[in-house]
């Protein structure tokens, strides 16, 4: 069972610079004050009492946590040691940037209570990197990666797809090269263009073409079923939907309170268009888990085989696989698995 996690946002913190599509203050809300020691253990101490017993952990997101003064790292990290000598917390995670980590760093941290570490890596293309004012390279990205996991820490790492410079080709690339470097589980945030950001000025002076919500789907799903593929777990897609992320300060890129959603569900979506045909009558089966992906978002899914001439029913089955749908036509029936056999190619991205 996964850990109780209980989040602190340190926005920007550490950060030397902005990136052209940052604004984390604007994503997570937050000012980016840093929780002293008492607003650490309260939170934890209320989080305790809803967590029926299950492990607890502590993640500072945003900002980005190596990179602080080391008597700051220390200033948050001291009053959680008497908890996680006890039990009482399982572990803390963080997020930082690539170019953050080194051996003696990360040594440090884990000799802290660290046991995950997430990297903003966002693109492994140079020229990606250069273009989104990054101020590092994809060598740096490898190898802090491979500094994480010499360590024994659990590796995530967070891709943003659609950044300036950006193609198919090399958002593919890139979470190749993640798979290849052994994280334990990913991220991937399209690329969006906030108000107030370089980005939003480079979209106003159309020097910058983002990422549309048709676009960014198409190209999720593509890395989505890689990742599966790899058995690489992806824990979300798309910035969570909050008080600071509207209609207001996103003004333009691939943009869905319930993107993940949409991603996910588009692959049962498209597993199921491509064997069945117009004029059929037809009963799909999937795992109970699965019910709402293959009925789509307001059984959208549903309304769309029957625009074309498609008579559909969707039933559970706890006999199937997670990744399977079953297809019957008349006395036939078809076992389909989303690993394999579901493809995508780069052309049909954008």
């Amino acid at each position: 069972m996964r850990p109780v996690t209980v989040p602190f946002f340190i926005s920007h913190q550490g950060c030397p610079h902005t990136c052209v599509f940052c604004d984390q203050r604007t994503i997570s809300g937050s000012a980016g004050r840093l929780p002293g020691a008492d607003e650490l253990l309260s939170k934890i101490a209320v989080w305790r009492a809803s967590s029926g017993g299950r492990d607890m952990e502590v993640a500072f997101f945003g900002g980005s946590f190596a990179a602080l003064p080391e008597e700051t790292q220390a200033r948050l990290l001291e009053p959680l040691q008497p908890l996680l000598k006890s039990g009482e917390l399982a572990g803390v995670r963080l997020s930082t940037r690539p170019d953050s980590i080194d051996a003696r760093r990360v040594a440090w941290l884990k000799e802290n209570g660290v046991r995950t570490i997430e990297l903003g890596i966002q693109s492994l293309d140079d020229e990606v990197l250069t273009a989104s004012g990054r101020g590092h390279s994809a060598d740096q990205s490898e190898a802090a990666m491979a500094c994480i996991k010499r360590h024994g820490l659990r590796l995530g790492a967070q891709l943003m797809p659609g950044l300036p410079g950006d193609t198919p080709q090399a958002s593919l690339t890139s979470l190749e090269r993640v798979i290849a470097a052994g994280a334990d589980f990913i991220r991937i945030y399209p690329a969006l263009v906030l108000r107030g950001t370089e980005l939003a000025r480079r979209y106003a002076a159309g020097d910058y073409l983002p990422l549309d919500l048709k676009g960014g789907i198409a190209l999720c799903k593509l890395l989505l079923l890689r990742a599966l593929q790899a058995d690489l777990p992806v824990i979300r897609i798309g910035l969570q939907a909050d008080q600071g992320l509207n209609a207001d300060t996103v003004l333009a890129g691939c943009w869905h309170a319930a993107l993940g959603q949409l991603v996910r569900s588009g692959l049962c979506r498209d597993l199921i268009g491509r064997h069945v045909y117009p004029g059929e009558e037809v009963i799909i089966r999937c795992h109970p888990s699965r019910l709402s992906d293959v009925l789509g978002q307001k059984k959208c899914h549903l309304n769309e085989l029957a625009e074309r001439g498609i008579r559909a029913r969707v039933l559970p089955d706890a006999a199937l696989e997670i990744n399977e749908i079953a297809i019957l036509k008349n006395t036939e029936r078809f076992n389909y698995n989303l690993l394999n056999d579901l493809h995508y190619s780069i052309d049909e991205v954008y």
